[in-house]
């Protein structure tokens, strides 16, 4: 049970960074190129949550098929 709470709290974390790197696309249509909006993004603390939330996923899921494949 509380590895789905885990997920379900990674899931949302990942939710939120995304749409705030998306919205953040729309740096490039006023003139920023590339490297400029990645080292933008990096610079906010918002677009983490995408990345700390694709970690938290990944470990809850590992760890469940670790478990299954011992059971």
């Amino acid at each position: 049970m509380i590895r789905i709470l885990f997920f379900l709290v990674g899931f949302g974390l990942s939710i939120i960074g995304s749409i705030y790197l998306i919205c953040y696309l729309n740096l490039l249509t006023i003139g920023y190129n590339f490297l400029d909006y990645v080292k933008f993004i990096t610079r906010r603390v918002e677009c983490y949550y995408f990345i700390i939330g694709m970690i938290i996923m990944i470990i809850t899921i590992n760890k469940g098929e670790k478990n299954e494949i011992y059971l």
